[in-house]
This record gives structure tokens, C-alpha cells and sequence, in this order.
């Protein structure tokens, strides 16, 4: 199982970046799909989530109407547009799955984490 994130970097306040994080080994169409947060020390904190078929979204309330989640099932990919970019969205950004599974009675749900990709909003 691998997730994969990109698209971190340094960038001005009032600017947008795009992550993307790419996922292997897992079925990808039926995993919900989020990115967290974790700023230095503070704990992780989830920025938005996404449905497997990516009809429902929800967001937390710091970044509601600044950020959009996203996902290409044929791509396997996950996407968070983030726009109006604060010096308080500085942190490590990390995709998340959560693979749930299996017929009635032997159901199973396994949780997968990326390694991270910096964000960094400075002047």
C-alpha cells in the first residue's frame, strides 16, 4: 500500500496551492479519502474528507470556501485545491484512506497514511 502526496511548497499568503496524492495497493474507488494537518506542536487535525464516489465532501470550518477536495478514481488520485492561503495553513499535509470492505459478517476497514508534504504560507 502506498500513498503518495505532491505539490507542497513555500508560498505567499493569499496564494493557492494544489496537493495531489497518488494511491496504490488498496481499492482505491471504494475508500474514503481525507487530508489532515499537523502544524508543529499541534495535534493532526482533518482539513477535508471526500465519499468513495466523491459525491459527498465535508471540510473543517478553518478552511470552508478557501479549500475544494477532490479525487479521479480512474487515476487513483486525490487532489486539495487550497486558495486564500494563510500563514495559520503552515503544516505537514497528509492523505489518508480508510478501506472498508467485505461481506456481511467479515467485514474489514484498514487505514492508510502518506508520508507528508510541507506547506508553507510566509512573506
Amino acid at each position: 500500500v502506498q500513498l503518495v502526496e505532491s505539490g507542497g511548497g513555500l508560498v505567499q499568503p493569499g496564494g493557492s496551492l494544489r496537493l495531489s496524492c497518488g494511491a496504490s495497493g488498496f481499492t482505491f474507488s471504494l475508500s474514503e479519502m481525507s487530508w489532515y494537518r499537523q502544524a508543529p506542536g499541534s495535534e493532526r487535525e482533518l482539513v477535508a474528507i471526500i465519499s468513495s464516489t466523491g459525491s459527498s465532501t465535508n471540510y473543517a470550518d478553518s478552511v470552508k470556501g478557501r479549500f475544494t477536495i477532490s479525487r479521479d478514481n480512474t487515476k487513483k488520485m486525490v487532489y486539495l485545491q487550497m486558495g486564500s492561503l494563510k500563514p495559520e495553513d503552515t503544516a505537514v499535509y497528509y492523505c489518508n484512506a480508510l478501506d472498508v470492505g467485505g461481506p456481511p459478517g467479515a467485514e474489514y476497514q484498514y487505514e492508510y497514511w502518506g508520508q507528508g508534504t510541507q506547506v508553507t504560507v510566509s512573506s
